[in-house]
């Protein structure tokens, strides 16, 4: 089972830069059912990622501290699990297998590609079976 992962993965992801509203990005994902999405700085490479659980940290530094707001730097995650845009669908699943994350940004040379999630890989799965007559 050689066939990339490119062939199966999202193109058009949600992303936002390390500067932006952190506000402003947690009505993104609200709005768009977003779990969370790539933080990319100006030359286009992946430097975090902002979840739902780091907007939580809102609700913390509000409810403690009166600090509301700031920008999505100060609160995304800087270590990003990711997956090689030459990788094959077998190794994406084998990522998935080992981990927790459903869903990873596919990176070339440090810059987002894409995203490939665990359904991406199922309906692989099913179009390769469907291709050998299963």
């Amino acid at each position: 089972m050689t066939t990339s992962i490119e062939e199966y993965m999202v193109t058009e992801v949600v992303s936002f830069a390390p500067d932006d509203d952190i506000i402003q990005a947690m009505r993104v994902l609200l709005e768009g059912h977003l779990s969370g999405g790539p933080v990319l700085d100006s030359d286009g490479k992946m430097v975090g990622v902002l979840s739902q659980k780091d907007c939580l940290e809102i609700v913390y530094n509000t409810a403690y501290h009166q600090d509301w707001g700031g920008q999505v730097g100060q609160y995304m995650s800087r270590q990003v699990e990711h997956i090689d845009a030459d990788s094959s669908i077998l190794d994406a699943a084998e990522k998935f297998l080992h981990s927790s994350f459903r869903r990873f940004p596919v990176l070339r040379e440090g810059r987002l590609v894409g995203q490939i999630s665990r359904h991406d890989i199922m309906r692989a799965l099913d179009e390769i079976y469907l291709r050998n007559g299963r």
